[in-house]
C-alpha cells in the first residue's frame, strides 16, 4: 500500500501477510516490482531494489515479523545455504551460523532491517 503525505511517499510492508522470507520477498516484489518481469529473491536483490525507491517504508506488524524471522528461521537459512554449497562462500555462512548460535548473529529480521537502513534516502517506521 503506498501513501503520499506531505509530498513524501509511504510504503507499508504489512508483516501479516508473510511469516518467512520467501513470503517477505513476494510482499516487497508486489510493493515496489509491479512493473517488472522479476521479483525479489535474494538478500542481494532486496538490497538492491533499495536504490531505486524514494519512499518512507512503514513496517506494520514488525513485531510479528521480529519472531516469523527469527532465530529458527535464520538457523535454517544458513543450514540450506551450507547443504548447497558452492559457489556460495560456505565458511562464511557457516561463521555466520556460528555466530547466530553463539547469540552474536544477527537475525534475517535484523539484517532486513540493516538492509533498508543502509539506504539513507529511506526512513523506516517499524509498527
Amino acid at each position: 500500500m503506498k501513501n503520499e503525505i506531505n509530498n513524501t511517499k509511504m510504503t507499508v510492508i504489512n508483516g501479516g501477510h508473510f511469516s518467512d522470507l520467501e513470503g517477505f520477498y513476494e510482499e516487497i516484489s508486489e510493493l515496489f516490482m509491479n512493473d517488472e518481469d522479476w521479483k525479489v529473491g535474494t538478500l542481494d536483490g532486496f538490497d538492491d531494489i533499495l536504490y531505486g525507491v524514494e519512499s518512507d517504508i512503514t513496517w506494520k506488524d514488525s513485531q510479528k515479523s521480529k519472531k516469523d524471522l527469527g532465530f529458527e528461521l535464520t538457523k535454517e537459512f544458513y543450514e540450506n545455504k551450507i547443504r548447497i554449497g558452492k559457489p556460495l562462500n560456505v565458511d562464511l555462512i557457516q561463521q555466520k551460523l556460528g555466530d547466530l548460535m553463539d547469540g552474536k548473529g544477527q537475525t534475517l529480521f535484523e539484517i532486513l532491517i540493516e538492509i533498508i537502513e543502509s539506504h539513507q534516502n529511506i526512513k523506516l517506521i517499524l509498527d
